[in-house]
């Protein structure tokens, strides 16, 4: 039920090719490159799309669980339509990481031809930062892929918390045993999600480093 949001990648514009006037129908490797990050960054435009309405998302449902919290089974009514509002509300979060997870396969497996394009690159040092570029963008991949699992345990655990609050011969024992649960849950989400922010950080600043050192004359674009 926090509120967690994932930074993307920035968007860097290449201000002027370097080609010679005898060689326009060909590109360097790091120009390549370029195309194959950008298209990347292009592809995780809906894994972007969908932070703003999940942020949203979270709020209400936050909202919702604060109400019902407070409430007692003489106004059982009124639980139970908070209730199914909050597993309304899970359920689209739901969709969201889905689309915003499909975003990141698809994002996975077109980065994965980078591999190709760094063994054509002659400069070892040049390479190196390819390298290191694709190591972390693949560590990236990894952490969200523990990020998805843990948001959507999360997810399941808030929706048989919402049920267990319909139930009017629900204890404290087990209303704090599921609360305990869905807590632990989020507690991984949030350090996934710092990971992974952090890790999208180290790649974009390392994506940047890697233009500049190829020779690439680029500037980054205003991204969220």
């Amino acid at each position: 039920m926090g509120i967690f949001r994932k930074k993307s990648l920035v968007v860097i514009i290449l201000a002027l090719t370097v080609l010679s006037a005898g060689c326009m129908d060909r590109k360097t490797p790091a120009e390549e490159m370029f195309d194959k990050l950008e298209k990347v960054v292009e592809i995780e435009q809906s894994f972007e799309e969908q932070q703003e309405p999940l942020v949203k998302l979270e709020k209400e449902e936050k909202e919702l669980y604060a109400q019902l919290i407070e409430l007692n089974m003489d106004e059982y009514e009124k639980i139970v339509n908070l209730s199914d509002q909050a597993i309304s509300i899970a359920d689209k979060r739901k969709e969201h990481i889905d689309k915003e997870k499909d975003s990141i396969e698809e994002s996975k497996k077109e980065f994965s031809g980078v591999s190709d394009i760094i063994e054509k690159i002659d400069d070892p040092e040049l390479k190196s930062q390819a390298e290191e570029l694709q190591s972390l963008m693949i560590e990236r991949y990894d952490i969200h892929s523990d990020l998805y699992n843990y948001y959507s345990t999360g997810l399941s655990q808030d929706k048989e918390l919402y049920a267990l609050l319909k139930n009017k011969d629900l204890t404290i024992e087990e209303l704090e045993d599921q609360v305990n649960k869905v807590n632990s849950s989020y507690k991984k989400v949030l350090d996934s999600n710092q990971k992974f922010n952090e890790k999208t950080d180290q790649y974009n600043e390392a994506k940047l480093e890697f233009y500049r050192a190829a020779g690439l004359n680029v500037k980054t674009k205003d991204n969220k």
